[in-house]
């Protein structure tokens, strides 16, 4: 079944679905404490000088608290931390002291939450902000790694976690 491009919003959802991303946690630090959620929106820019870029939905309650902080920590998961991801995502509605103590989290360069067991973790500064639609789309320079334990990877496809 083929459409133009002025297709609805869920046969776009529908298309996104079917292409899989990996996992990541995103914190950082406010006023309020730590805070994060799920994202899969997120990819390499360049690495001279290493950048990352993160959607994050507008909506999202805590999203000022990460452009006002200016920096934040992309968390990769692993297949273990599959539990996670839905916890950050909001779904249970776990206050977000006890999303945090699911996990054991150390501190980087910026101060966000590193989770120790993570794949990678990488440590960011937020250097450009770029609304797009209902997102802000997060240019982050990477300034520490933290590389975690080699595991098999988390990714989520056709609205399913998958161990890779």
């Amino acid at each position: 079944m083929s459409q133009t491009l002025d297709t609805d919003r869920q046969l776009f959802r529908e298309a996104m679905s079917r292409m899989g991303a990996a996992v990541n946690i995103i914190t950082t630090a406010g006023p309020e404490g730590d805070t994060g959620f799920t994202a899969s929106a997120v990819c390499s820019v360049t690495d001279d000088p290493a950048t990352l870029l993160v959607c994050m939905n507008r909506s999202n309650r805590h999203a000022e608290v990460f452009k006002t902080a200016g920096f934040l920590c992309v968390n990769v998961l692993a297949h273990e931390h599959e539990e996670l991801s839905p916890v950050f995502a909001g779904v249970g509605d776990v206050p977000m002291e006890a999303r945090f103590a699911m996990g054991a989290w150390l501190r980087l360069a910026t101060g966000a939450p590193a989770l120790e067991t993570a794949t990678a973790a990488l440590d960011c500064t937020i250097d450009q902000v770029t609304e797009v639609g209902t997102h802000s789309v997060l240019f982050c320079g990477v300034r520490a790694i933290h590389l975690g334990p080699r595991s098999a990877g988390l990714i989520y496809h056709g609205r399913a976690y998958h161990k890779v």
